[in-house]
């Protein structure tokens, strides 16, 4: 069987690091690229993980990119800490893995998506998918602060079993995950942003709520689609104000 690097990136993510290795323990390697975590998680990657090397985080594409050379084997299977590769989906790794297709270069992923609690079926997340199964040398993450996705040089296939993913452990901490992203986004926007209007602060942020809760079917998952809706919203309004932040130089 051709042989599998399995690969966390990880900042702070005690909670997680245990189950996410276990997920993978299917791997000739578990590599795990911590950014310099105060919690513990460190500690804890280093008892479980084949390999595990630190650097100072960045951003998401810059921290994976770096670490995308340091992995063994030439495919790669990419995990977040909050992500668990489930049984099903082992068996249909493996399967490729034993008789790989030789045209294709990555395969994109279904993640079955937890907010809250509950399994979320709309809200703008039903068809998520990743690409998370790759060849070392023929993919890398495009150079963006947030929402990066790979960029494969050579065919995509897909595949049909789902990852679970709960991107929610306490609300508190999704609030501040959600602030994080936003002065990321800030970042990238400020390229192609040219003048801030109130348009991007009351349009936009109503937009994101409506689109998520309304036209993505966010009703249909009950309240928790209503805060999914709501948050959207909100990173959508401070992305703009700490971009106009930045440009005044308050930041």
């Amino acid at each position: 069987m051709t042989k599998l690097t399995a690969l966390i990136p990880t900042g702070n993510e005690i909670h997680n690091i245990e189950a996410v290795i276990d997920s993978v323990a299917f791997a000739d390697e578990i590599l795990v690229v911590d950014s310099f975590s105060t919690d513990g998680t460190y500690e804890k990657a280093m008892k479980k993980a084949t390999r595990v090397l630190r650097r100072e985080f960045d951003y998401f594409s810059a921290q994976k990119n770096w670490a995308i050379p340091q992995a063994k084997y030439e495919w790669i299977l990419l995990v977040d800490a909050d992500e668990r590769i489930t049984p099903e989906l082992k068996a249909e790794i493996q399967a490729i893995l034993k008789d790989p297709n030789p045209d294709l270069v990555a395969y994109w992923i279904g993640r079955t998506n937890h907010f809250m609690g509950q399994q979320v079926h709309h809200s703008g997340w039903k068809n998520d998918k990743v690409i998370r199964l790759f060849k070392r040398d023929y993919c890398s993450y495009e150079d963006k602060k947030v929402h990066e996705e790979i960029i494969a040089d050579g065919e995509i296939g897909s595949l049909k079993q789902k990852l679970n993913h709960n991107t929610y452990s306490t609300f508190d901490a999704y609030v501040e995950k959600m602030n994080r992203y936003a002065w990321l986004q800030a970042q990238d926007y400020d390229k192609k942003t040219k003048v801030i209007t109130p348009y991007h602060f009351m349009i936009k942020p109503f937009w994101g709520f409506f689109k998520h809760f309304i036209i993505q079917g966010g009703f249909r998952d009950g309240f928790v689609g209503f805060t999914i809706g709501y948050m959207q919203a909100y990173v959508v309004f401070m992305r703009y104000v700490k971009l106009w932040l930045i440009r005044k130089g308050r930041a």
